[in-house]
């Protein structure tokens, strides 16, 4: 998908308050933008950072920028917006992008299932199990060519994958579906150390027949689209 608005460039000052971020603009001016990334972002709000904001002259919002990219000035970017996943996936399904999801013609979004939960999305097809999948936004990487997940401990990450497991029990598929905002990794693991809990509760939904799939991303600051998929599990040194 494409940006609505063309990016601009400018240099990370501070995030803060978590969606807020200070920063300064090419011609020097100081704004403020939308940081839409309640995650911890570790390793991506580095003062000094080159980042890219999409301006906005919307009435109704109070920021005039939203963060969108972080430039690692090495030709790899990363994508901090975490409502942008579940827009590209829904568009890659849409389209039948995802190979191993390619056969079902209804995609339907936000779809109420377990305890006070909604899956991303609930696809369905005349001779095929239904297919819960729920979307994993993923920013984080510690080790050349690895991104984990998650940044930060996730109580809610571990409920959906509970959730996912019953569903699966249940003779449906269900598919957790890791999106990886970088374009600097070919890998995806568990970050445990981070998180033990939701790497234990990971393995006990894969035993009970939870898919997991991987899959990288394009970015420039024109556009973000779906691209290969990615290997789960860490790179062999």
């Amino acid at each position: 998908m494409r940006f609505q608005t063309e990016l601009v460039p400018a240099r990370l000052i501070r995030r803060y308050k978590r969606f807020l971020a200070d920063c300064t603009l090419q011609d020097g001016r100081e704004v403020v933008a939308h940081c839409a990334n309640p995650g911890s972002m570790m390793g991506l709000a580095e003062p000094g950072s080159k980042i890219w904001l999409e301006p906005n002259d919307d009435p109704k919002k109070k920021l005039n920028y939203g963060w969108r990219l972080v430039d690692h000035e090495n030709r790899h970017f990363t994508g901090v917006d975490t409502s942008l996943p579940n827009k590209a996936v829904r568009a890659a399904l849409e389209a039948g992008e995802i190979a191993s999801l390619a056969a079902y013609q209804s995609v339907r979004p936000e779809v109420k299932y377990g305890t006070n939960s909604r899956v991303d999305f609930l696809l369905s097809q005349e001779g095929l199990p239904d297919a819960y999948v729920e979307v994993k936004s993923v920013t984080l990487s510690r080790q050349p060519g690895l991104a984990e997940f998650p940044d930060s401990v996730t109580a809610r990450g571990a409920k959906h994958l509970a959730e996912l497991a019953t569903v699966a029990q249940a003779g449906h598929r269900a598919v957790l579906l890791y999106l990886v905002q970088r374009t600097d990794c070919t890998h995806v693991d568990m970050a445990s150390d981070i998180d033990p809990a939701y790497a234990a509760a990971h393995t006990a939904a894969t035993l009970a027949g939870v898919e997991t799939i991987c899959i990288g991303t394009h970015i420039t600051p024109q556009e973000v689209r779906i691209a290969a998929p990615l290997v789960l599990g860490r790179p062999s040194r």
